[in-house]
């Protein structure tokens, strides 16, 4: 039975791979099958789940958070609760354990900043002290496992709370840690999407990708995304687009052996 953390002080397994997650379902959304083939094995995996902090009950919310909310469906004191629930659900299928970092989602922390989709999807605002916050937490984990493979989003699709995470991390990769960033799912389906953020980051040679066969894991993978309930309307428009449009990506992600990978990408 997965674990879910709140401390560093509480962890206990001898974590090789440790995947970042933004939000509560990208681990899954993008490395689910890889997630499930590692745990299959008999190796922990610890996922870290960065904005997890829950606004203030009570608090008003912005136009913005609001709209959030109806999107998902959910009301306005239940959304980092519910989705938690949806999370640990996902892990339960993955058999990953969590960490909650207990830092707050965009439009939450800085309402001011991120009022639209436009501003959500753009740069980091100046003042953001996210990509600050999770390093912090980054440095401690390291030193807590320092043979781990850090995991983290390439920042495709320009989600602020991606590129922050991806910020960290490639600041950690510049210490000398082991990181390995991923394709942000489902962001990535968009044309082009991942050459262009290759080609803001220096380009695709700057980069070694690897790629793992999930044919064995595939069906996890889909089944962990379906927890996220809350997700797939907004994100595919219902859990059948949705586990088509994950067998469609990975078929496009070609492994050497096989039908279906995950890729993630190496700075050389």
């Amino acid at each position: 039975m997965p674990f879910h953390y709140t401390r560093l002080d509480q962890l206990s397994a001898p974590y090789r791979y440790i995947y970042l997650s933004p939000h509560l379902d990208d681990a899954a959304l993008s490395c689910g099958g890889t997630i499930a083939q590692h745990t299959s094995a008999g190796t922990p995996v610890l996922v870290v789940n960065v904005c997890t902090a829950a606004p203030p009950l009570g608090a008003p919310l912005s136009r913005f958070a609001s709209l959030m909310h109806t999107r998902w469906n959910l009301s306005a004191d239940e959304p980092v609760a519910r989705r938690l629930r949806e999370d640990a659900e996902a892990l339960e299928i993955l058999r990953a354990d969590s960490l909650q970092l207990d830092l707050l989602d965009a439009i939450y922390r800085m309402p001011e900043a991120y009022t639209d989709d436009a501003a959500l999807f753009g740069p980091v605002a100046e003042g953001d002290q996210l990509a600050a916050d999770v390093l912090a937490h980054l440095e401690a984990l390291i030193r807590h496992f320092p043979e781990a493979v850090i995991y983290a989003p390439l920042g495709v699709g320009h989600h602020v709370d991606h590129l922050a995470t991806f910020m960290a991390a490639r600041t950690l990769s510049s210490r000398g840690a082991s990181v390995a960033f991923y394709e942000d799912f489902p962001y990535v389906r968009s044309e082009n999407a991942l050459i262009r953020r290759l080609d803001e980051l220096g380009g695709a040679e700057r980069f070694l990708p690897l790629v793992t066969s999930i044919d064995s894991t595939l069906t996890r993978k889909i089944g962990a995304i379906e927890a996220y309930a809350s997700q797939l309307d907004v994100l595919f428009g219902g859990p059948a687009a949705m586990a088509q449009a994950v067998r469609d990506y990975a078929a496009q992600v070609l492994p050497d052996a096989g039908a279906y990978g995950e890729r993630i990408w190496m700075l050389r």
